[in-house]
């Protein structure tokens, strides 16, 4: 069945840019810690880490961006927007659903700490490698818990951007699922009182 009004492209990327914050993670992991390892301060190590934790950097920034974006928009197709949100909000009350649920509780924590990671980039001077690497192999571990990748049966975190509510398990069966323009009458769940 085709469904009319959906809006996918934002879902698709949505799921590269978290795929990229978490390739670019670990490429700065390893170039910091390979640069710390070797006891030198070279500057091809320090070059491909910190542009891998600014490509990193900017994949947060559009996550969010992205996730905002489609809050404000009421993209009801989309399970976390639907759980979260409705279109009678405030703009305010939008804003806080962001973080209401735990995907976009750890994206507003993996976006803090690549603010505080560019900022501590220019202010370590020496300690730059083995702090960046730490914080690098953090971000990873922290963005994996959104990821939404299956490794053979088991599923990596859940994402928000790849999750449609007609696809979710309790909506599988749900009359309004069949109807090709389900979105049209379909409204959010809104916050949680």
């Amino acid at each position: 069945m085709e469904y009319i009004g959906e809006h996918l492209w934002p879902g698709k990327l949505g799921f590269f840019f978290v795929i990229l914050a978490v390739t670019s993670a670990l490429l700065a992991f390893m170039a910091y810690a390979f640069g710390e390892f070797k006891n030198d301060n070279h500057p091809g190590w320090r070059k491909m880490g910190r542009t891998a934790f600014f490509v990193h950097a900017a994949s947060v920034f559009s996550i969010v961006g992205l996730l905002l974006y489609m809050l404000y928009n009421h993209m009801f197709e989309y399970h976390y927007i639907w759980q979260h949100s409705n279109s009678e909000m405030p703009m305010r009350y939008i804003f806080s659903a962001f973080w209401e649920g735990q995907e976009g509780s750890t994206i507003l924590w993996v976006f803090w700490q690549a603010v505080l990671g560019i900022i501590l980039i220019f202010t370590l001077k020496k300690w730059e490698f083995p702090v960046m690497a730490i914080f690098s192999i953090a971000q990873l571990l922290l963005l994996t818990m959104i990821t939404g990748i299956y490794i053979f049966d088991f599923k990596l975190g859940i994402n928000p951007f790849t999750l449609l509510l007609r696809e979710h398990p309790d909506f599988l069966t749900a009359p309004f699922i069949r109807n090709p323009n389900y979105l049209e009458t379909l409204d959010g769940r809104g916050l949680n009182p």
